[in-house]
């Protein structure tokens, strides 16, 4: 069996205890993250494709500031002071996809009045988001924003050798740079892999090869033996 794969990457701990991998894909995020509290206003946007990592960035800087966590969907059902529960830090996740627009303006407010930060996690850049209120948008897009890109192959590499690395299963090289040129760069598709290929070897008493990892990942893809 070949050795383990190991690479030399940066770590960042999430609040779910998994390791954060710093690669060139979000150098520039976690640079942002770790500038905090010397960000230049009160907010920070910080967007990426879905699996991209940013929830975990999000969960990284709500430990160190004792952010409170609400979605946008929960904005407009409470006061933002109430929700805050008397904490001065916020992330709020997905406003791209809608939010309520006056409660999104007063909780701002309330950060840059009291030197609170406020965290946004969206898809898609302030200026592709549905704002009708100009005070709102005019805030936000004058907010330091910054995108997470998906992982590079370095990056995959890392994610998927962790995980195989949690499970005390020990794989090839071969198997690494058949999944990484496989599958979606996404945290969600390495993880669903590196999932089936560890249930496929178990319940085959078998070891993780490219043979094994073919015919899980054609199984995932609907694609039979015949096709």
């Amino acid at each position: 069996m070949s050795p383990q794969l190991t690479l030399h990457l940066g770590h960042r701990i999430a609040m779910s205890a998994e390791d954060f991998l710093v690669a060139d894909s979000n150098a520039a995020a976690v640079a942002w993250i770790d500038r905090w509290p010397n960000w230049p206003g009160p907010a920070l946007v910080l967007t990426g494709p879905p699996g991209c990592g940013k929830t975990h960035l999000a969960q990284v800087w709500q430990a160190r500031s004792s952010a409170a966590l609400v979605p946008a969907t929960a904005l407009g059902r409470a006061d933002p002071v109430q929700m805050l529960g008397g904490r001065i830090h916020c992330v709020i996740e997905r406003p791209d996809l809608g939010v309520h627009e006056l409660a999104l303006l007063h909780l701002y407010n309330i950060m840059r009045e009291r030197g609170g930060s406020l965290l946004l996690t969206a898809e898609q850049p302030v200026a592709r988001w549905n704002i009708a209120l100009p005070d709102l948008r005019s805030r936000l897009l004058a907010a330091a924003s910054v995108a997470v890109l998906p992982p590079d192959d370095l990056l995959m590499a890392a994610i998927i050798a962790k995980l195989f690395d949690d499970r005390q299963v020990r794989v090839g090289q071969d198997v690494f740079d058949y999944l990484i040129a496989r599958i979606e760069r996404s945290f969600a598709a390495a993880q669903r892999a590196v999932e089936a290929l560890d249930a496929a070897s178990l319940a085959g008493q078998r070891p993780v090869t490219v043979a094994l990892a073919r015919a899980v990942l054609n199984m995932q893809a609907g694609i039979t033996d015949e096709d």
